[in-house]
């Protein structure tokens, strides 16, 4: 772990002994994970290592078969997803979750309005109006300031999750899960999505799945490396990379490049 990580005292999400059954098939296999305030730790591993099913945990789409999850000290196993963001916890996913219908700027803006737990009234207010360029600054900071006012539905792949990133964003977690951020952007898209997270606040948290190595490896402080539904290594980036288990399990040859 980086020397400026906080330590194991100050742990903002605690998973312990999680189990995820789905009929026979173990898809978690009893996994256990500390996450200190302001850590940003990369999750790695092949397809069906069960990844995107510990961030369904975490984020409470899913409760585990058995086991726990804290969040800010707080008990939430079975605390549904719609609750986790009151917690400080946002998420994006593979597939973008966006409102097609709604422009770029009517999206981020509801991400705003939900944090902060405002209805929209049948007028526009000087704070609804503020809202609206606050979720306009935001969405130039996803690159996306050129298409502010077009539905999303017409954006192209990797636009929509920047989009879906600008949302999550925006309710400046304390938490943030990102699933596969950089699939679908350009090289210079990824870039610019490193610098971005890089400018993240200090004691924000960034859990990230990823599978472009050079992103993960960049942006991380710790890695951990899951294969079937279990953690098989854990450490800096450097760590990993000369991980001779690592490499036959997951990174190949390429990661000792």
């Amino acid at each position: 772990m980086s020397p400026n990580t906080p330590g194991a005292s100050d742990l903002v999400v605690q998973v312990r002994s999680a189990v995820v059954a789905f009929g026979g098939l173990l898809a978690l296999r009893g996994i256990d994970l500390d996450v200190p305030r302001g850590e940003r730790l990369a999750i790695i591993g092949p397809n069906g290592a069960g990844k995107t099913t510990l961030f369904n945990v975490i984020a409470g789409d899913i409760a585990p078969t058995s086991g726990s999850v804290v969040i800010m000290g707080l008990d939430c196993t079975h605390l549904p997803s719609r609750d986790r963001p009151q917690l400080g916890v946002a998420r994006t996913y593979q597939k973008a979750r966006t409102l097609n219908g709604l422009t770029v700027r009517e999206n981020i803006y509801l991400a705003l309005a939900g944090h902060r737990r405002r209805h929209r009234m049948l007028w526009r207010s000087a704070r609804d109006q503020a809202m609206e360029a606050e979720a306009a600054r935001f969405a130039e900071m996803v690159w996306l300031a050129d298409w502010v006012d077009t539905p999303a539905g017409r954006l192209a792949h990797g636009q929509r999750r920047q989009l879906e990133l600008g949302m999550a964003i925006a309710t400046e977690p304390d938490v943030l899960l990102l699933d596969e951020p950089a699939s679908g952007l350009s090289r210079g898209e990824r870039e610019r999505l490193v610098e971005l997270l890089e400018t993240l606040a200090a004691e924000a948290t960034l859990l990230l799945i990823e599978h472009d190595m050079d992103v993960a490896f960049r942006l991380a402080h710790r890695v951990i490396v899951m294969a079937g539904g279990e953690s098989i290594a854990a450490g800096t980036p450097e760590q990993i990379q000369r991980d001779t288990n690592v490499h036959q399990v997951y990174l190949g040859v390429e990661a000792s490049r």
